[in-house]
This record gives C-alpha cells, sequence and structure tokens, in this order.
C-alpha cells in the first residue's frame, strides 16, 4: 500500500495539471506567450522542474519513513541471503513430502488400528481378515497403501507397507525373507532411477522407519523378535512398539519395557536413536527429546471409536471398569510415538539416505566392481592359455619341419 501512495503522490506532484514541457507536465501560471517571453518562460520552467524535485524528494522520504523502510532495508550491512531459508520453506511446500512407513508385527497386535489413529485416516476401508484356518497356509505378504494427507497447505504422501501373514504360520524361520527382498528392492529401485538420465522426478519409495510390534503377553522379545530385527537393523529405522498397552498394569508395563531393552542390547539390536537436542534449542524442546528417548519402546493403544466423556469426544476404548483415553499421556504413549514420528520425520529420512542407503550403495558398487574385476581375470586367463597353446603348436611345427629335413639325408 504504501509504494501505491508513493506511485500516487509522485504523479500528482510531476504530472499535475499544466502544459507539457520534455515529458513532465508543469503547472500552468498563466503567462502570456508574447515575442519577448521565451526567456522568461525557459526560466519560470526550470524553477518549477527544480521545485518539483524537491517535492518528489519529500515525499519519497516520507513514504520511508512511514514503512518502506522496513520493506527495503537500508544496503549497509545487509545482503540478502538470510531470505534463503524463506526460499527453501516455499519450495518445500510446493513440492510436497515423502514418507514411507513399515509396520511389521504378528496379526491381532492392533497395527491397521494404530495406523489410521496416528493419520486420523482409513487406509484399509475393504481389507478382508482370513480366519484361522486359512491362516496356517498362509505365506508373508506385501501390501503398500499410499494416501495424499494434506494439513495447513502441507502435502504428505505417505505410504503404509503392511505385512500381513508375519509371524503367523507354525514355522516362521523363512518369514522374514519376503519382507527382507522388499526392502532391498526399493533401494535397487532408488539407486536405479538416481543413474538415470532423468533425475528430476524420481519418487521415493525407501522405507524411512519401520514400526515393529512386540506382543504384551510374552516376557520380552520372542526369537523370531529377535532374528528379524538382527536381520534389517542395517537396512531400515526400527522402532519398537509394545502393542495393546491397555493389557498391562503401570507397573508390568515398566518391567516389559526394561526386559525389552535388555535384551535388545544383549543382541546387539540397532534400533533407533533419537538425535540429542543442540545446545541452543529452547528448553521445552529438550525435554521433550528427554522424555521420548526414556519412553522408548512406547506402549501404545489404538481405537479407531469416539466415545463422550465428561461432554467432549474422544478417541478411546470403553471398558465396564472404566475409559482407555488414546490420546491420554497417562494412560499410554501415543501421543509420545506421534511426537517422535513428526518431529523426527526428516531426521529418519536423512538418516534412511546418509546411512541405510548409503551402505547399500557402497555394496552394490562393489559386487559390481568385484564382477567386473572377475571378468578382466577370465579375459586374462583365457589369453594366456591361448598364447600356451600357440606356442606348443608352434613347437609342434617347428619340430615336424626339422624331421621331415632330416629324412632325404638319412636316404
Amino acid at each position: 500500500m504504501a509504494s501505491v501512495a508513493l506511485r500516487s503522490a509522485c504523479k500528482q506532484a510531476l504530472w499535475g495539471q499544466g502544459r507539457n514541457c520534455g515529458g513532465f507536465r508543469i503547472p500552468w501560471t498563466g503567462l502570456e506567450e508574447t515575442e519577448s517571453g521565451k526567456e522568461r518562460r525557459k526560466v519560470h520552467y526550470l524553477c518549477s522542474f527544480k521545485r518539483l524535485l524537491r517535492e518528489f524528494w519529500q515525499v519519497a522520504a516520507g513514504m520511508s519513513q512511514s514503512g518502506e523502510k522496513g520493506k527495503f532495508p537500508e544496503a549497509a550491512g545487509y545482503v540478502g541471503f538470510a531470505n534463503l531459508p524463506n526460499q527453501v520453506h516455499r519450495k518445500s511446500v510446493k513440492k510436497g513430502f515423502e514418507f514411507t512407513l513399515m509396520v511389521v508385527g504378528e496379526s491381532g497386535l492392533g497395527k491397521s488400528t494404530l495406523i489410521n489413529s496416528l493419520f486420523l485416516t482409513d487406509l484399509y476401508p475393504e481389507r478382508y481378515i482370513p480366519g484361522a484356518a486359512e491362516k496356517i497356509e498362509r505365506t508373508v505378504q506385501i501390501e503398500a497403501s499410499t494416501v495424499e494427507i494434506e494439513e495447513r497447505g502441507v502435502k504428505l504422501r505417505l505410504t503404509v507397507v503392511d505385512t500381513p501373514g508375519y509371524g503367523d504360520a507354525i514355522n516362521s524361520q523363512d518369514c522374514f525373507k519376503t519382507i527382507i527382498q522388499y526392502i532391498d528392492n526399493q533401494f535397487e529401485r532408488y539407486l536405479h532411477d538416481e543413474s538415470g538420465l532423468n533425475r528430476r522426478h524420481i519418487i521415493d519409495n525407501r522405507v524411512h522407519c519401520c514400526f515393529y510390534f512386540i506382543s504384551p503377553f510374552g516376557h520380552g522379545l520372542k526369537p523370531l523378535d529377535v532374528e528379524f530385527m538382527k536381520a534389517i537393523h542395517s537396512k531400515v529405522n526400527i522402532v519398537p512398539v509394545i502393542a495393546k498397552a491397555d493389557t498391562l498394569t503401570l507397573r508390568e508395563r515398566d518391567r516389559l519395557k526394561r526386559r525389552i531393552l535388555d535384551e535388545i542390547n544383549e543382541h546387539g539390536i540397532r534400533i533407533y536413536q533419537l538425535p540429542d537436542a543442540d545446545s541452543d534449542e529452547d528448553e521445552e524442546f529438550k525435554e521433550q527429546t528427554r522424555v521420548l528417548k526414556a519412553s522408548i519402546p512406547f506402549a501404545v493403544i489404538g481405537s479407531n471409536q469416539l466415545i463422550e466423556v465428561k461432554g467432549k469426544k474422544i478417541r478411546g476404548r470403553l471398558y465396564p471398569w472404566g475409559v482407555v483415553e488414546v490420546e491420554n499421556p497417562e494412560h499410554n504413549d501415543f501421543l509420545k510415538l506421534r511426537t517422535m514420528l513428526v518431529t523426527h520425520m526428516q531426521d529418519l529420512q536423512e538418516v534412511t539416505q546418509d546411512l541405510h542407503y548409503e551402505n547399500f550403495r557402497s555394496e552394490r558398487l562393489k559386487r559390481a566392481g568385484r564382477t567386473v574385476e572377475d571378468e578382466v581375470l577370465d579375459k586374462d586367463q583365457i589369453l594366456l592359455e591361448k598364447e600356451a597353446e600357440l606356442r606348443r603348436m608352434q613347437q609342434m611345427i617347428a619340430h615336424m619341419q626339422a624331421q621331415m629335413r632330416m629324412k632325404p639325408g638319412d636316404d
């Protein structure tokens, strides 16, 4: 608005009502056109021009003091690169974000319900739940569901990878090979797209985080849990989750958490570690990071039902002895899990890119280098064999020629 007013005032000062002289509208003062008035007109025009310029700079100075100074900062000590974060922010919001979440765990632990509660959406509207007889012969499958979520102008392309059939069979020795193959295939696909000619629109389907659901009915980790997490901890960020925490008392929940962490350290399993808060962060964020670290593994409850409690509708589960609220931090760690996922989503992507994907990429390049090296060695070996055979044939020919020369002399 200030720039519009500036332009209007300048137009009024410079192009007022009057006669045209050299591109400027000079106010008419009533001078008569006489033969001897040319010199007087020139002097008058010059005086008027100086006066209008003085008015112009006065108006410009006034506008600058009334708000234009904040919009156009002084040149001294200001370059303009402080605006770069705003440019990155606008570009990121316009492009949108991508995130892939994998959920792994036995059937009946509430994986689908928890995901729907986390993102307030229904990812499985027409899902078929097999019976007990079908689960016996069922193998592990990979089901990827993608949904576009928009919140306050920020778009998120969320892909949730479910693994129905995991741990349902009697012999679950090789049940996680399908999951490992899927993770490697996404790495291979991204490496292929990254090495191609057109790299502008690469869709990132790499698994950035894996929620591993642990049964609350055991006394810690099962052998299948240990083997699976040891097999994938170098490929994906693992976040252990204790399912159906409403089946445990607070004392049982704390005891189970300590037991799981002890077994994870005992078997050398590397789970996702939250980054430490920087020293320049505020105290609230530091305290939040400390609480999140102390809550691992997260004991959660999921529910898609809205229950009215004290005049308010909340997500929870209604039991004869009371109500369990999903978003109550005193009842479970649902809010902490969601806070961890939202506030550290960028860090999960960076760890996937800088650690897991780079490990896969370097190993892949080493294998390709070894293959080329083996081919070179094979070619050298073939050449050496050919040269040896050629020398042997040359010796045989020389020997035969010598024998043929000796025969006439003998006769």
